[in-house]
């Protein structure tokens, strides 16, 4: 797509669904590009799509090379904290005919993709920390579960 032209979705897009900063579109626009030379894509037509799932883990390794430690830090400032985030960023793209999509992709492909936090932050700790994180993150889930069951 041409850069003005997709400048002018952007900021199409943003006026009238602002929950996004317009980096997050560019940065989606790169991630697929990656995510596809990663799957030895074509560059354009139909073999060139991609799934949910396969461009979840693009966003995610484009992001870590991209920008190391501070991933979260930035993905964050765009206003976007969990995986459903860059569905509603796709869909907004495809809606505004910037990207195809195929009968059985949905938003729901990009539902509980990963926990930010593990996939941006825990490459980057120490493996002792990385694992004292795990078993808090562990322990904070069988206790809300408990709190859950002794309410029941």
């Amino acid at each position: 797509m041409d850069e003005n032209l997709f400048d002018k979705t952007v900021k199409m897009i943003c006026e009238r669904d602002n929950r996004y900063d317009p980096e997050a579109y560019y940065f989606l626009r790169d991630a697929l590009s990656f995510t596809c030379k990663m799957l030895n894509k074509p560059e354009k037509g139909n073999g060139r799509h991609v799934s949910g799932k396969e461009l979840l883990e693009g966003i995610r390794l484009f992001a870590l090379q991209e920008f190391g430690p501070m991933a979260l830090t930035v993905i964050n400032s765009w206003g976007v904290f969990k995986t459903e985030d860059f569905g509603e960023i796709v869909f907004n793209l495809v809606e505004s005919g910037s990207l195809g999509k195929s009968e059985e992709d949905k938003k729901s492909d990009f539902v509980n993709g990963y926990d930010f936090h593990q996939a941006f932050v825990t490459p980057f700790l120490p493996k002792s920390k990385e694992h004292a994180f795990l078993q808090r993150k562990k322990q904070t889930t069988h206790s809300v579960k408990r709190r859950k069951e002794k309410k029941l």
